[in-house]
């Protein structure tokens, strides 16, 4: 080992120390040493370690000195954290309710690490978690109009919410265009990681027969229309308790439904972050229960077929020839007359929410593995996503970019 390697290890080890003492509340030593001040002074180290530790502990730490909180909230070293985050996702579950909101992570085989309440949401009626990305989470609710028709209003409209569980920021956006039907929407981030745009599938009051599209930037923090668009996903009442869209690799896809089928998947419509449509062909004939995943950076399709009680998992290889790859092939370790409530994965395992059942299906070895969580909280129609902690600000703008906005 050479001395420059000797010293980094050593400083690490003893920067490791202090932080063990302030979270077990140890008594601290009151005199710095001189290798402690190299150890601060040497900024790449110290974000280094400190992009490592967990998001509640960083919070913490803000308040260690000026330089400490410098150093976290700079753009730099938010970016190092999400990297570091992002190879090592948890899950997180929401089980749906009225009024306080409590997000559980969870980690392996069914551990719950952590209990999160998400303030600025209570009371809140019907708030639906839509999607996760970057630590980011995008919920949506039916807003609550006075003397208004309650039915008409779930048709039309929803508050749209960017939160992020870890910070407990929450960021409402500001009112789409008036819509006389249901509407759609998916949550693209992107080109950089705390930059998002929500696409919004609308029907205009003056010819509820078009189809419109608006796309609110968190670069300019508004809705632009981008006109009328050919198809409108099936909507939030094909999914109602979560997603109905899932974002991979730079792209959202939702499912299109079937001529005559309003809950039935019949294709897929995909749109990137420059806003370019395209409709992808399914791999085969799928029932109700289908679900689109991101599997490994792919495209994924999770079919359950109630007659013959098995699942299928098809991988989209590339999205401009439709060329579908089938996974796998499995039988179910459920009944058909158990309800599928949510599907998710991450890495290359499969999360099921089932009426009865918590399971996670194993791509690598075939395997199934039943979780409890009878203790942790009520089995209330759960919704789970693949979720990475992080310091990004919800409103999407970061370090220097907020400066420059102000």
């Amino acid at each position: 080992m050479t001395n420059w390697s000797t010293r980094f290890f050593l400083r690490r080890k003893r920067l490791k120390r202090k932080f063990k003492m302030f979270e077990t509340g140890s008594k601290p030593i009151r005199k710095k040493s001189d290798a402690w001040y190299e150890v601060e002074s040497a900024e790449d180290i110290l974000a280094d370690i400190l992009s490592r530790v967990p998001i509640k502990s960083l919070l913490a730490f803000k308040s260690v000195s000026k330089q400490w909180r410098r150093l976290i909230q700079s753009s730099t070293f938010i970016k190092l954290q999400l990297r570091w985050s992002l190879e090592k996702p948890n899950y997180l579950i929401y089980p749906y309710m009225d009024g306080l909101v409590n997000l559980y992570q969870m980690k392996g085989k069914g551990e719950i690490i952590e209990k999160i309440t998400l303030f600025g949401c209570e009371d809140i009626y019907s708030l639906s978690l839509l999607c996760s990305c970057n630590g980011l989470l995008c919920f949506i609710n039916y807003p609550f109009v006075p003397d208004s028709n309650r039915e008409l209003v779930y048709l039309i409209d929803f508050d749209i919410r960017i939160c992020n569980p870890a910070t407990h920021e929450v960021y409402l956006l500001p009112k789409g265009s008036p819509s006389e039907k249901k509407i759609s929407i998916g949550v693209a981030f992107g080109p950089k990681p705390w930059e998002y745009k929500v696409f919004r599938f609308f029907h205009p009051k003056y010819d509820s027969d078009d189809i419109k599209c608006e796309v609110y930037s968190s670069i300019t923090g508004s809705w632009r229309g981008i006109g009328d668009v050919q198809y409108c996903p099936i909507g939030i009442l094909y999914c109602p308790l979560g997603s109905n869209h899932v974002y991979v690799n730079g792209k959202i896809y939702w499912f299109l439904p079937e001529e005559g089928d309003i809950i039935t998947p019949g294709s897929i419509l995909s749109v990137d972050i420059e806003e370019n449509f395209k409709v992808i062909s399914l791999p085969d004939e799928v029932t109700a229960h289908a679900f689109l995943v991101d599997l490994e950076g792919f495209l994924s399709l999770v079919a359950v077929y109630d007659d013959d009680q098995v699942v299928d998992v098809w991988i989209l290889h590339d999205s401009d020839e439709s060329n579908w790859e089938k996974k796998c092939s499995d039988y179910v370790p459920f009944s058909c007359v158990d309800s599928i409530n949510f599907v998710a994965a991450r890495k290359t395992e499969i999360f099921f929410i089932t009426s009865d059942q918590y399971l996670i299906y194993n791509l690598d070895d075939g395997t199934w593995t039943e979780l409890d969580f009878e203790d942790d909280f009520e089995s209330n129609l759960p919704v789970v996503l693949p979720y990475t902690e992080s310091l990004l600000p919800c409103n999407g703008i970061l370090g220097s970019e907020r400066e420059h906005n102000n």
